[in-house]
């Protein structure tokens, strides 16, 4: 299935880094978080990527345009018929990436419309924020969707605790203390979604809608919207201290999400 990653948004909870770059392109490790979930998806046999750029997305394509450059070792033949020879070869180069240009200030809904014309019609696509990374099984999340018959699919992840937990008496004793326990109790939209290609009829033509409104409202409304349960490692990078974490668990090598 094409997978398609939301890569236009300004990211200004990230400022510090995303001041300079957009968020997809923020780095873990010598790698911009894009490509980690790209290799999640490939991982699982989804090479195909749309990715729906806005700010900053010339740097996105200066990224996949120079590939080659950015990612092996190079020799340059100086003369006056100069060439060019790449060496070694990298786990990428099967897939396909279209990089569409779906506006610098559009929403969520506009941008997955926007690349309908990249989807064939009556064929399903996998759907994603280009800032959050987990160990969801893809292919278990497609199945689930399948067999649910319904039009969308998202994952429903538990968010980070981001603040410390107390368990307290009602005589005032603490009984526990964490300091930010793994994950809270409810669910959230984690991304990773299967959508059925009628999901497009429910997108405007509006640059203003988000997706996690008007759309999903009308999804839920007409009992089309279902859920696909994760209960392991899911981690957005909307913070510069989700960004250094994220940063710290990759380099003591100890990364859950990394599967390839």
């Amino acid at each position: 299935m094409k997978v398609v990653i939301l890569c236009g948004g300004l990211g200004t909870r990230l400022r510090e880094e995303t001041e300079y770059r957009p968020k997809p392109m923020v780095p873990i490790g010598n790698r911009p978080i894009l490509w980690h979930i790209m290799k999640t998806y490939a991982h699982y046999g989804h090479k195909e990527f749309i990715l729906c750029l806005g700010y900053k997305g010339d740097m996105i394509k200066d990224y996949f345009r120079n590939y080659l450059w950015n990612t092996c070792d190079i020799t340059l033949l100086l003369g006056r018929q100069p060439s060019v020879r790449f060496h070694n070869s990298h786990g990428e180069e099967d897939w396909s990436v279209t990089l569409a240009d779906t506006g610098e200030h559009s929403m969520t809904a506009f941008r997955v419309k926007q690349i309908q014309r990249y989807v064939p019609a009556g064929e399903g696509f996998l759907l994603t924020y280009g800032d959050g990374l987990a160990t969801i099984d893809i292919n278990a999340s497609i199945a689930a969707h399948e067999a649910s018959g319904k039009a969308c699919t998202v994952t429903a992840v538990h968010p980070p605790g981001r603040f410390g937990e107390l368990r307290v008496d009602e005589d005032g004793r603490i009984r526990s203390f964490s300091e930010k326990p793994q994950f809270e109790e409810t669910y959230v939209n984690g991304g990773y979604m299967v959508c059925n290609h009628r999901v497009f009829d429910y997108l405007s033509d509006d640059p203003a809608v988000m997706l996690e409104q008007e759309p999903m409202d009308d999804l839920v409304r007409d009992g089309q919207l279902n859920a696909y349960r994760h209960d392991g490692f899911w981690q957005p990078m909307d913070t510069y201290r989700e960004s250094q974490s994220l940063n710290k668990i990759w380099a003591d090598g100890k990364a859950p999400w990394k599967v390839w």
